[in-house]
């Protein structure tokens, strides 16, 4: 049997697009259809891309392992000579021990726990035997990446281990949310490299052979039963994993989470045709900054940043994209008068695990 990680995969918040290329039958009427030649010659792969992509493979391969957690697989990037791996939250769970197969031998060696991040959906943990040839995978520069990019997803997707899937980088800086109560992640990339069970937790990495983002999330397409929504995938991009990662085998926890916080508690409010129609205000943090702005309990968020903002899922995506210090605009309602804050943006705390 295959086995797979319990994440499942984001749903898509707006609806797919789906369009259908239909071919023309025949000619147009009164021209001639265009002959094609039999001796033409067939495409050819180019060698130098070929040996391009073997190069990356045999480069970063041997960094990517399998991680067994509970029951589940997922995959994970050695990050350092100490035995130190990084993974994502959900692949390690509730577990403090774990299996890891490396991709260069085939019996498992025992890791422990050094310490999760959910919040970002990005954990670390730790050989306890490390083995002689270790080889540290390296992190490129998340500003350096662009869209168009070639990126090879490496991983164990459906516990095929050590598999490689080819795409190109769709799209940088999204937001996207892991589902209702679950974490919203900010500043991602998004890949048309397949991302499948399994893959969470491995390595995206691009034509120099560096880790340019960590494989978490691939998207459902709601118009279609809730189905993966197939080339649409999500990365925590590298420079976050390094941010994060430095803090958690330093101190052992996150202490900074890099995250924009308004200071409130909410929830959401449903419009006069019971659809979604703000973020309410039922709690407002004591010198926060949604009460330096003048904003208090009641009232109704609706945008911030430019963002329409119709839930607490859309509030969180809102400030998934922005970042601590920084100011903007905040769109709400009190007793149904329209107004605007300027709002000079916190942290959000990093809790214990």
């Amino acid at each position: 049997m295959i086995a797979r990680t319990a994440r499942p995969v984001v749903a898509l918040r707006a609806a797919a697009l789906l369009v259908l290329l239909t071919a023309c039958t025949g000619p147009a009427s009164g021209s001639a259809a265009p002959e094609r030649s039999a001796t033409a010659p067939a495409p050819t792969v180019s060698g130098e891309l070929q040996d391009g992509y073997q190069r990356v493979v045999a480069d970063v391969l041997p960094s990517v392992v399998e991680i067994s957690a509970g029951g589940g697989l997922g995959s994970g990037v050695i990050y350092d000579e100490e035995g130190h791996i990084v993974t994502n939250a959900h692949v390690v769970g509730d577990a403090k021990e774990f299996e890891v197969v490396l991709a260069t031998r085939k019996d498992p060696i025992r890791a422990r726990l050094v310490a999760a991040y959910p919040q970002q959906d990005l954990a670390v943990i730790r050989l306890t035997d490390l083995p002689r040839r270790l080889r540290p995978a390296t992190f490129g520069d998340s500003r350096a990446v662009e869209v168009g990019q070639i990126v090879l997803a490496m991983g164990n997707p459906l516990g095929l281990n050590s598999s490689v899937t080819q795409g190109i980088v769709s799209a940088v800086g999204r937001s996207v949310s892991e589902g209702e109560g679950e974490a919203t992640l900010g500043n991602m990339v998004q890949t048309s490299a397949d991302i499948n069970p399994g893959n969470s937790g491995g390595a995206l990495v691009n034509l120099s052979s560096q880790v340019i983002g960590i494989p978490t999330l691939a998207a459902r397409n709601p118009q279609m039963g809730g189905g993966q929504a197939p080339g649409i995938g999500f990365a925590i991009p590298a420079s976050t994993v390094t941010f994060l990662a430095d803090q958690m085998i330093e101190r052992g926890r996150v202490t900074e989470s890099g995250r924009a916080a308004l200071g409130v508690t909410v929830r959401t409010v449903l419009g006069d045709g019971f659809e979604p129609a703000g973020a309410a205000i039922a709690e407002v943090d004591d010198g926060g900054p949604a009460q330096r702005a003048g904003l208090r309990p009641g009232d109704v968020i609706t945008g911030l940043g430019g963002e329409e903002v119709t839930d607490v899922v859309s509030l969180a995506e809102a400030l998934a994209s922005l970042r601590p210090g920084g100011r903007t605009e905040v769109e709400y309602l009190r007793n149904d008068e329209r107004r605007t804050a300027r709002v000079t943006l916190g942290e959000a705390n990093a809790p214990r695990r």
